[in-house]
């Protein structure tokens, strides 16, 4: 005969309620973990629930610790009151009469004898006694008032005493009183002083909870005091400092958002401290792309107003490089016009629709014998199909012409310059192509800032100003454009893209 240990159904239904309420556990535990407030809701919970098992636990303890006891004779009050009540009960329902006096005595010997039992008329003449009572009348009135006065006492009793018990019997064919004396039994009861024990329950609780929720909230507070040592540290200019992150909830996106706050702050700085850079670089660079031309002018200005030339023709020779040298500093200064307008957007932008196509084409045209000068070739690689676009015209080329500006003086020469316009993804794409000198990747970024200039060997006679290209970023990117710039080895590419 096989015993089965277990019944099939039952037992998955067992596993199914154990998934389930494990499912329930996990899904809490996670909603619990994200949400700070619900930590909070939680551990105050499990904490009273702890607070009040403590205060049970203390309330019995120190009740069971202030017991005394004392002698009570309410039960054998009770047991009087009983023994008279069934006495007449007994009467009653039997139906004796008030003559049948071997029946009436043989009812009153089954009581004890210790007690005193009368039966007496109206008028207080003892009719029946047991073999306890001695009394042939007794005071009707006084044995009630006494009775009464019993009554009122009964439920307190703690004196051993006689106890007398009065009611009124019906017989068959008469009626009487029935007086049952007697002294009652005592009992031990054991008593307990709850003030006490009420008032240390209330204290271990409240212990008990303080307690336990220090204890459930030091790693949140000890984590709370790291963010704040964190954001010391952080205001202390350390702004490569890092809160750690831990867990899931509001505070752990609190160290998240400090540590981006961080970032962003020391981001902020580093490109304010580059513009600082840039701004004294510029004024290195002004100066002496100002002074260079300057010093030119006002050097052949007073050859020719001390007369230090020996012919016409030396003399319109020194007017020319003034002249030269005035257009160059003309240039500069307004490069730097230029930029400060765009730049703070001054400038108002007169959009119109524009084929791109044959804006650029003509641009291409100009700048020929410009490319020819400087031993380079030009190549052009224009789509057919007509791109319109809504852009101002002018300042449009005035950006396409500081890119290919810029292709002349920093090409090798001799060399080729390609220039390319295609569609693209929605995007209309116009790319420069020149050979020049490598570009570091970490220097790209930087080309477009205002003076930036990657060879800084360079200066006002062979290099620019260095507005050109921050020039051309600006007005571009006033028209919702983008520009950027990538290098392979030597080939540098100027990207410039508008959406169609």
């Amino acid at each position: 005969m096989r015993l089965k240990l277990f019944h099939k159904p039952k037992f998955r239904l067992t596993k199914r309620l154990i998934r389930r309420f494990y499912a329930i556990y996990s899904l809490m535990r996670e909603k619990t973990s994200k949400s700070v407030r619900m930590e909070l809701l939680v551990t105050f919970f499990i904490c009273f629930l702890l607070a009040a098992v403590a205060a049970t636990t203390s309330w019995n303890f120190f009740r069971n610790m202030n017991v005394y006891t004392e002698i009570s004779y309410d039960s054998g009050i009770k047991d009087i009151d009983s023994d008279a009540e069934r006495f007449i009960r007994r009467i009653s329902d039997e139906k004796i009469s008030i003559k049948e006096k071997e029946k009436i005595e043989e009812i009153i010997g089954t009581y004890r004898q210790a007690n005193r039992i009368l039966i007496t008329d109206l008028d207080g003449k003892i009719i029946y006694k047991n073999k306890g009572a001695s009394e042939t009348q007794v005071d009707v009135y006084s044995i009630i008032k006494n009775a009464m006065e019993a009554r009122e006492s009964r439920g307190n009793s703690k004196e051993r005493k006689e106890y007398t018990s009065f009611y009124p019997i019906t017989f068959a064919d008469s009626r009487a009183y029935l007086i049952y004396s007697g002294i009652p039994e005592g009992e031990i009861i054991y008593n307990h002083d709850d003030d006490f024990p009420r008032f240390m329950a209330f204290i271990t609780a409240l212990i008990v909870f303080i307690l336990a929720f220090l204890f459930f909230t030091r790693r949140k507070m000890a984590y709370i005091e790291e963010i704040s040592n964190g954001l010391i540290e952080i205001s202390s200019g350390n702004l490569d400092f890092k809160v750690e992150k831990k867990g899931d909830d509001q505070l752990a996106c609190l160290a998240d958002n400090i540590n981006n706050m961080s970032f962003k702050l020391n981001k902020k700085i580093e490109e304010e401290r580059r513009a600082e850079e840039t701004k004294n670089q510029l004024i290195t660079n002004v100066s002496h792309d100002l002074r260079t031309p300057l010093t030119s002018i006002m050097g052949y200005l007073g050859l020719i107003k001390e007369k230090r030339y020996e012919n016409e023709e030396q003399l319109n020779e020194y007017i020319n490089i003034a002249f030269n040298k005035s257009e160059k500093l003309k240039v500069l200064i307004e490069d730097l016009f230029e930029y400060t307008k765009v730049a703070n957007k001054v400038v108002n932008f007169d959009r119109k629709e524009v084929i791109i196509n044959e804006l650029l084409m003509q641009l291409i045209e100009e700048f020929v014998p410009v490319f020819e000068e400087n031993d380079l070739k030009l190549e052009q690689d224009i789509s057919k199909e007509k791109f319109i676009l809504k852009l101002d015209a002018n300042k449009t080329v005035r950006a396409f012409e500081n890119l290919l500006m810029n292709s002349v003086k920093y090409s090798l020469k001799p060399s080729v310059v390609n220039i390319r316009l295609y569609k693209e993804n929605n995007k209309i794409m116009t790319c420069i192509h020149n050979k020049g000198k490598n570009i570091p990747k970490e220097e790209l970024e930087y080309l477009f800032e205002r003076f930036y200039r990657v060879d800084k060997s360079r200066t006002g006679e062979n290099g620019g100003s260095g507005l050109g290209l921050a020039i051309a970023k600006n007005i571009v990117e006033t028209q919702n454009g983008k520009i950027w710039a990538e290098c392979k080895g030597e080939d540098i590419y100027f990207f410039i893209s508008f959406d169609i």
